[in-house]
């Protein structure tokens, strides 16, 4: 089970991901999903949030081993792409 409100805590963090300088870039991927993990699961809530940030940062240039790891990440917990 997700620690409570653990969404809320990884929609706060991404935006701090994307006022930095606008990229996802593996350091500041692995923040949040270190959130969505910390107990084990990836509960929906955590998903879509995950999902949003994936999209978002999609939208730009990412290098490729983040890309990589975003597309592993929506394999291994079923988030949609």
């Amino acid at each position: 089970m997700a620690t409570p409100k653990s969404y809320l805590e990884i929609s706060h963090e991404s935006v701090k991901v994307f006022t930095d300088d606008g990229t996802l870039d593996l350091h500041k991927l692995v923040f949040p999903l270190g959130i969505a993990l910390r107990d084990g699961v990836i509960d929906d809530d955590e998903k879509r949030v995950l999902g949003r940030i994936f999209k978002e940062a999609e939208k730009g240039r990412l290098e490729p081993r983040v890309q990589e790891r975003i597309a592993e990440v929506r394999r291994k917990h079923a988030i949609p792409a």
